[in-house]
């Protein structure tokens, strides 16, 4: 049966203890993070680089089970603590209205009724009979109590109406000067319960479902159950901890508000809301990433539970990036954004791009979602670019930033069957969520005038040139690195608002994406090849467009008409006929096992060592 909260327990209640209450489940969710902490580098990391042989991996698998044990008694004790917290928040309002009005009641000696309702005494005259008006009972009028009229008018022909205001006019009179003060008094204390009981009831059912499954093994789950938790903990805390997170401040407010949070305070956005404190810029990577690797657990658990084609897709990439960070692969890995929104959301940096002087920002194109091929190449890139820039300053980060929605191809055995179709929509969508991840990293940095690096890849290039473009352009670039692209938007690299002594271009002579024909050429083209086959396809699109610079997003960031500087890329394999697929050379820039003179010449822009590179004659 449910209890009902009353007035008299809402008066009585010790929000300390609440608070006590909330700081107990605090230290028993730090102490298992600090157990699963050591469990995983002091004891399972040991071993398994110091023992041998079946029982010694016997242990270590044993040791990974407890580390994941306490990693979920961590994240469930951590939503008890927020409940509690938040009930506790909460609560004080209502119960502060309570007692305000109970100290009103007792003032004018009115007495409060077990139902809440207000008795006052009689007082002051009938203008009319001289009688004296009779005292009462004020109950709240917002539906916590029964109506009820008593005392509320007076007896029938008793100052009903006031003579001097003309024929026919009536007026209500107040026959007891008590009354209006006693039912304003019952209102307030039925309003006061009535919010209290509705908090108490949210924070009870989300409470309620936080169940542990019985036995020791924390599986995929018990992570979809962890899952389903915590977005009930979202739900009863959303006005208590949501509404306080400065979505639509900047970067440097946002790195202000986390500063300025108590440890109890970021230790409950951190359970309750990881997704939020996890993705939002501005916020210290460390801490992101924090949030993030909570943030990942959750969302395989989530995925785990759906059988659709797209949360297959993520769950594969998902459980891919967590293979990755659990194998704790050099430079470090920082998880500064993740989410299924989309064709899903993912940020990497290897390397911290908080302390480290050099910091680039890859941007990943045409057909890039959130899948297993996704969390393997592109993550490399990333991490082979951050190794080769290192190589030159060890103070170097490299990121891989997919916080868009890069346009998709049905066919990607074929990525230049639909390119037609392609426009700048996506980039131009795409370009305010980069500048302002941009801007955060200059917020976070710890240098006084760090090194950014905008890199560009295929349609991602698009995305970067589409960034230049808004107000102020891209947040803290010093320089642009565009790689494989089909055209950034602008026909000049001075355009790109970083001068164009620091835009590089990669452009590999066997890559068909950095050759694609303007759009007008394309048109033509299709439009000869059906009226005179293939001949009369390439004769009308030479007539149509006599300029070789033009792509199909602009001028050729490889020519010199465009006045970027570009380096030195292998030729790569031919299309089709070298027997690797329609567009080998568009996936080497990154990899110095296939493209060691592209590979080293990111790396040395990226170092701020650019004028190291290998240049290449224009187009």
């Amino acid at each position: 049966m449910t209890t009902v909260l009353t007035w008299q327990q809402l008066r009585d209640l010790k929000l300390s203890e609440l608070d006590d209450a909330g700081d107990s489940w605090s230290a028993v969710s730090r102490r298992a993070d600090a157990a699963r902490t050591r469990v995983e580098a002091e004891m399972a990391g040991a071993l398994s680089k110091t023992q041998e042989g079946e029982s010694a991996r016997s242990a270590v698998r044993r040791l990974k089970r407890l580390e994941r044990n306490f990693h979920y008694v961590q994240t469930e004790c951590g939503l008890v603590r927020s409940m509690v917290n938040g009930l506790s928040q909460e609560l004080s309002a209502p119960r502060r209205h309570l007692l305000e009005a109970l100290d009103d009641a007792m003032e004018l000696s009115y007495t409060v009724n077990a139902d809440g309702s207000i008795a006052y005494p009689a007082g002051g005259e009938s203008p009319m009979t001289g009688a004296k008006n009779p005292g009462g009972t004020a109950v709240g009028n917002d539906g916590m109590l029964a109506p009820s009229n008593k005392g509320l008018y007076p007896p029938s022909g008793d100052g009903l109406y006031q003579p001097g205001l003309g024929p026919g006019t009536p007026r209500l009179l107040n026959p007891n000067p008590h009354q209006a003060k006693a039912q304003g008094i019952a209102d307030r204390i039925a309003h006061a319960l009535r919010e209290a009981r509705e908090i108490d009831d949210r924070y009870s059912q989300a409470i309620r479902k936080l169940k542990a499954a019985p036995g020791l093994d924390v599986d995929t789950k018990t992570w979809t159950d962890a899952a389903a938790d915590a977005a009930a903990a979202r739900k009863a805390a959303s006005s208590y901890l949501f509404d306080d997170i400065p979505h639509d401040k900047t970067p440097s407010e946002r790195k202000a508000w986390w500063e300025n949070l108590t440890k109890q305070q970021r230790d409950e956005y951190l359970a309750v809301y990881p997704d939020e404190i996890g993705n939002l810029d501005g916020i210290p990577s460390e801490v992101r990433d924090e949030a993030n690797r909570e943030n990942l657990q959750l969302l395989i658990g989530k995925l785990e539970g759906q059988d659709d084609e797209k949360s297959r897709t993520q769950l594969a990439g998902l459980k891919e990036i967590d293979q990755q960070i659990r194998s704790k692969s050099q430079p470090p890995m920082f998880l500064l954004g993740i989410g299924d929104e989309g064709n899903g959301r993912a940020i990497v940096s290897f390397g911290n791009p908080d302390t480290s002087r050099n910091v680039s920002a890859y941007v990943p194109g045409l057909g890039t979602a959130l899948d297993r091929d996704f969390a393997k190449n592109d993550l490399k890139r990333a991490r082979d670019t951050a190794i080769g820039a290192q190589g030159y300053d060890t103070s170097s980060a490299s990121i891989v930033w997919l916080g868009y929605d890069a346009p998709q191809l049905p066919d990607k055995e074929n990525p230049l069957g639909n390119v037609a179709v392609m426009g700048s929509e996506r980039a131009e969508k795409g370009a305010p969520a980069y500048n302002s991840f941009m801007n955060g990293l200059g917020a976070t940095n710890s240098n006084e005038d760090p090194h950014l690096t905008a890199i560009g890849h295929s349609y991602g290039s698009r995305t970067v040139g589409a960034a230049t473009q808004e107000p102020g352009g891209i947040p803290g670039a010093d320089d642009i690195i565009l790689l494989g692209s089909p055209g950034v938007g602008v026909d000049h690299a001075e355009s790109l608002g970083v001068g164009k002594d620091h835009v590089f271009v990669g452009a590999a002579e066997n890559d068909p994406v950095s050759h694609l024909p303007s759009k007008t050429e394309a048109a033509v083209g299709a439009l000869g090849f059906f009226s005179g086959g293939p001949a009369g396809s390439y004769v009308l699109a030479d007539l149509a467009d006599q300029d070789d610079d033009d792509l199909w997003f602009g001028k050729d960031p490889a020519s010199e008409a465009f006045g970027a500087r570009r380096f030195a890329v292998d030729d790569g394999p031919r299309p089709i006929i070298d027997g690797q697929g329609p567009t080998p050379a568009h996936s080497n820039y990154f990899n110095p096992e296939k493209d060691q003179v592209s590979a080293d010449n990111v790396a040395k822009v990226t170092s701020g060592n650019s004028g190291e590179i290998k240049v290449e004659r224009y187009r």
